[in-house]
């Protein structure tokens, strides 16, 4: 039970990333291409991957505390890598949807999934 929990977690959070950039990019009229959702992906899937590792995430995956820190780190490191790494852009106003929206999002699951196991 336990290794399904942390490989269905593991796949939503990189399922809320992958839905916010196919989103974004088709609001921007970017395209819908697989390769370029990736693309732009990558380094808050990156970022994200960081964060799993930061906070052991496959030991408690639905904690609030686990969540936060995944989507801190998300944010944060995959800006960085965004501008440095992957020659893209963080607009301010790029930087506040993507923080909005991963933070109700990655946490926002979790608490669905809490309230689910506690339900049962």
């Amino acid at each position: 039970m336990k290794s399904k929990v942390v490989l269905w977690s593991a796949v939503a959070d990189v399922l809320c990333i992958v839905i916010f950039v196919a989103i974004g990019r088709k609001n921007h009229d970017e395209g819908e291409a697989a390769s370029g959702i990736f693309r732009v992906a990558a380094p808050f899937v990156i970022a994200a991957v960081v964060g799993w590792l930061a906070t052991q995430a496959w030991k408690k995956p639905l904690e609030l505390r686990t969540g936060v820190i995944i989507w801190i780190t998300t944010i944060m490191l995959g800006m960085v890598l965004r501008r440095f790494v992957f020659d893209d852009g963080t607009a301010t106003a790029f930087i506040i949807v993507a923080t909005v929206f991963l933070c109700a999002f990655l946490n926002g699951w979790r608490e669905l999934a809490r309230k689910r196991l506690i339900s049962r």
